[in-house]
C-alpha cells in the first residue's frame, strides 16, 4: 500500500470493519484507533522517507484466564486474546538488516549477516535475532525490512508485551517472506525459541501461543512440539459480566529469580519421580510421597506442586465450563484459583521485597468491591504486574473508577476478547 493512499483511507474509514473485530465498536474507539494509525504512518514515513509502500500488521496482548504457572510444567491453559495490541507498519527490501524503531525506545538493527547467538545483540535485537535465525533455520530467505512499531500492550503489566512483539515480528516474516507457511501455532514456537535461547529467558508456550492464535483458547502442553490447541468463544457479557484487567503500577523487572524458583521447585518434585515435568508425575503417588519429599525437597516446593496439580484440572474445567454456558460454575472456579495462587503458589508478592504488595491490595479491595458477586485472581506470572476481575455489568464503572482512585488514573481497563492473533491489517 502507498503511503499516502493508506492514510487517505485511514481518514475515509475505510479500515472501519477490520477496527471492529479487533477491538471493538463505539465512537470512542474508533476515534482512537483511527488517529493510532494515522500516527504510526505518519511516524513511519518521517523516520523512513525514502521507503514509500507499506504494509501494517497486529498480534495482540493476551489475558491469561485458568492455568496459573502451569504451561511451563506441560500443563493445560485457558487463555485469550484481547483488544490490546502492538501494530507495526513495515516496508520490505533486500538491504540484509532489519531496521526496528519502537515508540518510546532507541532505534536498532539487526544484521542479518551476523544474527547468532554470539552476535552481540542484546534486549530486542536479540529477540528480533532470534526469530530470524528460526526462519533462516527453515530455509526462509529473509531480505529485511524497516519497522516503526507502537503498542498500548503494557510493558511490564502482565498482558504479554514482548509475546505480542515475537508474534508481531513472526508474522511480519511469515506473511511476506514464507506466504504463511509456518502459521500461527510454529510462529508462537518460534516467538518461545527466540525469548528461551536469543533473549536468556526461559518461559513456557502460553503468551506466545494465545498472541499468534488469538480468540478464547484451551491449551494442553502435554506434547509442546505439538500442543493441543482448541479455539472457541464467549462473550462474557452476555452472561452479565465484564472481563476487567488492573495494571497495579508495579513492575516486573528484577522478578527473575521468583519465576525461576517456581519453575525449579515444582521441577524438583518432579525429579523425585523420576519426571522431567508435574504434567507427568501421578497425582495420588505425589500425596502418598509427601514425607520421602520433604527429606530432599522444601515445603514450598511441595505446596506449589499441589497448586500445579489443582490448577491444572481446574484449567480444563474452566473451559468445560464456558462451553456448556455453565458461567457460574465457571467463576467459582476462577474463585478457587485465586485463592490457590495466593496460599499454594505464593506468587502475589516477592519474599525478597515483603513491603510491597499491590497484587495482594488490589485483590483484597477487589474482593471487598465484588463480594458475593464476580471474581478476581492474580495475572500472569505474578508478583507485580496486573490483577483480573469479572466484574457485573452494572458495576463495571464504579470498579473501574474504585481501581484508578487506588493505583492511578487508566490503571483498570475493561478488556474484549479479540478473535484472531497476528493478522496484516487490510481493507477488506
Amino acid at each position: 500500500m502507498n503511503i499516502t493512499d493508506t492514510l487517505q483511507s485511514i481518514e475515509n474509514n475505510e479500515f472501519t470493519k477490520v477496527f471492529s473485530e479487533l477491538y471493538g465498536t463505539g465512537d470512542d474507539t474508533m476515534t482512537y484507533q483511527k488517529q493510532r494509525y494515522l500516527d504510526a504512518v505518519s511516524s513511519f514515513a518521517k523516520l523512513y522517507p525514502d521507503r514509500k509502500d507499506i504494509r501494517i500488521f497486529s498480534a495482540s496482548g493476551r489475558t491469561e484466564i485458568g492455568g496459573n504457572h502451569t504451561d511451563h510444567q506441560h500443563g493445560c491453559v485457558l487463555a485469550a486474546a484481547v483488544n490490546l495490541d502492538a501494530i507495526g507498519v513495515v516496508a520490505f527490501h533486500n538491504d540484509g538488516v532489519i531496521r526496528i524503531k519502537s515508540e518510546g525506545y532507541n532505534p536498532f538493527t539487526v544484521n542479518l549477516s551476523d544474527i547468532s547467538v554470539q552476535s552481540g545483540n542484546t534486549g530486542t535485537a536479540a529477540i528480533v535475532s532470534g526469530i530470524a535465525t528460526r526462519f533462516m533455520d527453515m530455509g526462509v530467505k529473509i531480505g529485511g525490512f524497516d519497522l516503526y512499531c507502537t503498542s498500548d500492550v503494557i510493558c511490564g503489566s502482565g498482558i504479554s508485551s514482548s509475546a505480542a512483539f515475537e508474534t508481531l515480528i513472526g508474522t511480519i516474516i511469515d506473511t511476506y517472506y514464507n506466504d504463511n507457511k509456518a502459521g500461527a501455532v510454529e510462529i508462537a514456537k518460534i516467538g518461545q525459541f527466540a525469548e528461551n535461547v536469543y533473549f536468556g529467558k526461559n518461559s513456557g508456550l502460553m503468551d506466545q501461543m494465545v498472541s499468534s492464535v488469538g480468540g478464547l483458547v484451551f491449551i494442553d502442553f502435554s506434547d509442546t512440539e505439538q500442543p493441543k490447541v482448541e479455539c472457541f468463544s464467549c462473550d462474557f457479557e452476555e452472561y452479565g459480566y465484564c472481563l476487567c484487567i488492573t495494571d497495579t503500577k508495579s513492575s516486573h523487572a528484577d522478578l527473575t529469580d521468583d519465576y525461576t524458583a517456581i519453575r525449579n521447585e515444582m521441577e524438583n518434585i518432579a525429579k523425585h519421580f523420576g519426571k522431567t515435568h508435574l504434567r507427568f508425575v501421578n497425582e495420588l503417588l505425589f500425596y502418598n510421597e509427601i514425607p520421602k519429599l520433604r527429606e530432599t525437597c522444601s515445603d514450598r516446593a511441595i505446596i506449589r506442586a499441589t497448586h500445579f496439580f489443582e490448577e491444572n484440572n481446574r484449567a480444563k474445567f474452566e473451559a468445560s465450563a464456558l462451553k456448556d454456558g455453565n458461567f457460574e460454575y465457571f467463576l467459582e472456579l476462577v474463585r478457587q484459583s485465586g485463592r490457590s495462587s495466593e496460599a499454594y503458589l505464593q506468587n502475589h508478592y516477592s519474599c525478597s521485597d515483603p513491603e510491597n504488595q499491590a497484587i495482594t491490595l488490589a485483590v483484597m479491595l477487589s474482593r471487598r468491591f465484588l463480594g458475593n458477586s464476580g471474581a478476581v485472581r492474580v495475572h500472569g506470572g505474578g508478583f507485580a504486574g496486573t490483577i483480573q476481575a469479572f466484574v457485573p455489568v452494572g458495576l463495571v464503572d464504579d470498579y473501574i473508577n474504585e481501581m484508578n482512585r487506588i493505583f492511578g488514573e487508566k490503571s483498570c481497563t475493561k478488556m474484549k476478547i479479540r478473535p484472531v492473533g497476528g493478522v496484516e491489517i487490510t481493507k477488506e
